[in-house]
């Protein structure tokens, strides 16, 4: 007879979840004991195959001396295995298996997670703990599922009334009962309602202000819906952004419109007393600006009488001068697009483009793709790509004698022009493409170094390059003076720079004038700093007495922390620059000047997120959503943003090396 199969004992919940990790050889048996678990070895024998489910998911590898890693077989990511005796447990690396953004889409279902894998090896499989192959049918987290994808893909509520899919889902489990419009209504909401409580305590517990920014969907019923969405910082300098609200307007072109909404979130939220900052996406009449200013300057009187408002979004204006340049050169543009689309949709064609391209030493790593003409990125990729080749394309007549477009040495003079100021429009507007949520200081110098360029460019003498940079600066002009002011207090926070890019910058752009540009930087960082300084901090006893006799004595007065930050010498300018992080480390050194640094760091320069950073065109709000009740509207998108940063962050986590 065989070797007797080890004896088994699952000790209670904390084995199976893998608070209890036990490396078991040939020959041990766990027992339970009462104050501990202990391995009594029966005889020494090699390392017993790893057995728990997750390893068809993972591979061990080694990363040092006692150091091994589990590594993910879908995504490569990296998670802690072993580190000398202390070995981890398996719950970490099953809740990666159902988050892997890999491995979610070719596997199937299973009682560990959504995406274990079938077949022999799982079903024959030994197990060293107590399980199900299959659990039982949860209703109510399906329908919790139901609702998520519902929410986070957009998909029409009355889905779940339509016959193709309750078919399907009854194919998948004829017991569960899907329910109605109504109902996945109501899961919707509690959705909601479950996550909205997350974002209430998050702001509860935020320390400063925020500021808030504020974008226009218009729909089909000619009534819109402005999205307002908070940016601020946690106790732990960390930064947030998060819709608030989607507040219907039945007349969103009025004055008030922006005005109504933002007074509306700041009361949903209780958050009057901590708006710091606005920023508007959409173009506002004077009296709507005055309206919004007066309402920023009543919630807070401590932010320059209602001066730290930016009228300009950052993308919006880059993609409006994007769009301009491109509709300008649309004749050259179409020409160069028709070019990339008559090589690259013949498969033929396009094999004998390439090895022309050999033939004239043509030396290029970008390929080329057609552009997509609601994305301004596209066509300036598709540009660049496209005029590295213009070798190869000034030849495509030998390729096919009856092609006639091709762009002359005009043309492909005047693509490079395009590109040159196009390429100082994109480097800008990637910053705001970012995972992470930049710090407002980062855009000064995006800012000031394009307002020069331009500047310079809409003087040349070269008519091909003014012609085309003269329209653009008048239009970037506006952005700068409305919204430099903010854009340099927030450098000066920065301590690689303080008020000597200001300076510096300044003079480049304004020459002999920029004194008094710089006194008024200069001023308004004075006026916001004695806002917070307010009352004094109460005194140890006797120190009130010791600094009247410092300043009898010396004739100097103490200097303020305002003062002694922007004396001290520059720090080294370092790539990698964590502002907030030093802000967080000298919080105990400038205790007032870093409560002001963490809320003008954390001003919003967009109002759009990542994903629509280069969009062109009027965006209108879904035909499925807008024939919704507007508190349901307001729970959709809401509930969208809230989940999908929340997955965001979770896949970011499973995937960093611990």
């Amino acid at each position: 007879m065989g070797q007797e199969e080890p004896k088994w004992e699952v000790v209670g919940e904390e084995l199976r979840e893998g608070k209890w990790h036990v490396d078991l050889t040939e020959g041990q048996e766990v027992i339970k004991d009462a104050s501990c678990m202990a391995l009594m070895e029966t005889s020494p024998t090699t390392r017993r195959k790893l057995k728990s489910i997750v390893w068809d998911y993972f591979t061990i590898v080694d990363k040092g001396p006692g150091v091994r890693k589990a590594c993910c077989k879908d995504c490569k990511g990296l998670l802690s295995y072993s580190n000398g005796s202390k070995v981890s447990g398996t719950s970490h690396l099953k809740r990666h298996i159902s988050s892997c953004p890999f491995g979610i889409r070719n596997q199937n279902h299973d009682s560990l997670t959504p995406m274990a894998p079938t077949g022999p090896t799982s079903r024959t499989r030994k197990r060293r703990y107590r399980t199900t192959t299959a659990t039982a049918l949860n209703p109510a987290t399906c329908r919790q599922e139901l609702a998520h994808m519902i929410i986070l893909h957009d998909y029409p509520l009355e889905m779940v009334e339509h016959a193709g899919f309750m078919a399907f889902v009854r194919n998948l489990n004829p017991n569960f009962e899907m329910g109605n419009f109504g109902s996945i209504q109501g899961d919707c909401v509690a959705t909601y309602l479950k996550e909205r409580e997350k974002i209430r305590n998050l702001i509860e517990g935020m320390p400063g202000c925020i500021s808030l920014t504020l974008d226009l969907l218009n729909t089909s019923h000619t009534t819109g819906y402005i999205f307002v969405t908070g940016q601020f910082i946690d106790c732990d300098w960390k930064m947030h952004r998060k819709l608030l609200n989607v507040v219907m307007e039945p007349y969103p072109d009025s004055d008030s419109a922006f005005s109504h909404a933002v007074s509306a979130s700041l009361s949903d939220w209780n958050i009057e007393g901590k708006l710091f900052s606005l920023t508007i996406n959409q173009p506002i009449s004077e009296s709507g600006i005055n309206c919004l200013r007066n309402l920023l300057f009543e919630k807070n009187p401590n932010v320059l009488n209602g001066r730290l408002l930016l009228t300009n979004c950052l993308a919006r204006c880059l993609t409006f001068i994007a769009q301009y340049a491109i509709n300008t050169s649309q004749e050259t543009v179409k020409k160069v697009r028709d070019c990339v689309k008559y090589v690259i949709t013949s498969e033929s064609l396009e094999e004998k483009f390439l090895q022309l391209k050999q033939q004239l030493q043509v030396m290029t790593t970008k390929s080329l793709s057609l552009d997509d003409q609601t994305q301004w990125n596209t066509t300036y990729e598709m540009l660049v790509s496209a005029s590295e080749l213009k070798q190869v394309f000034s030849c495509l007549d030998t390729l096919d004698p009856n092609y006639y477009q091709i762009p002359t040495h005009e043309d492909w003079k005047y693509v490079d022009t395009l590109c040159t100021y196009l390429k100082l429009l994109f480097n800008t507007a990637i910053l705001l493409t970012s995972a992470s949520i930049p710090t407002t200081n980062a855009f000064f110098h995006e800012a000031w170094k394009l307002q020069l360029e331009l500047a310079r460019a809409s003087i040349t003498e070269d008519n091909v390059i003014s012609s085309l940079a003269k329209p653009i600066q008048e239009i970037f002009d506006v952005y700068w003076k409305n919204c430099c002011f903010v854009l340099a207090i927030a450098v000066v926070m920065d301590p690689r720079y303080k008020m000597k890019l200001v300076e510096f910058s300044f003079r480049k752009i304004y020459g002999d004038n920029a004194v008094s540009y710089i006194k008024t930087v200069e001023e308004g960082i004075r006026e916001l700093f004695s806002k917070y300084v307010g009352l004094p901090l109460p005194l140890d006893f006797g120190i009130d007495d010791f600094d009247v006799y410092v300043i009898k004595s010396t004739g100097q007065e103490l200097k303020s922390e305002l003062d002694q930050y922007l004396e001290e010498s520059l720090l080294p300018r370092i790539h990698e620059f964590d502002v907030m992080g030093w802000w967080k480390l000298n919080k105990s050194k400038y205790p007032t000047l870093s409560k002001m640094a963490h809320d003008v760091l954390m001003i919003p320069v967009s109002s759009v997120g990542p994903e629509s950073v280069f969009e062109m065109g009027v965006k209108e709000m879904d035909r499925n959503r807008c024939e919704l009740r507007p508190e349901l509207v307001e729970a959709l998108f809401c509930a969208k943003d809230w989940i999908r940063c929340e997955e965001e962050l979770n896949v970011r986590m499973g995937l960093q090396i611990q």
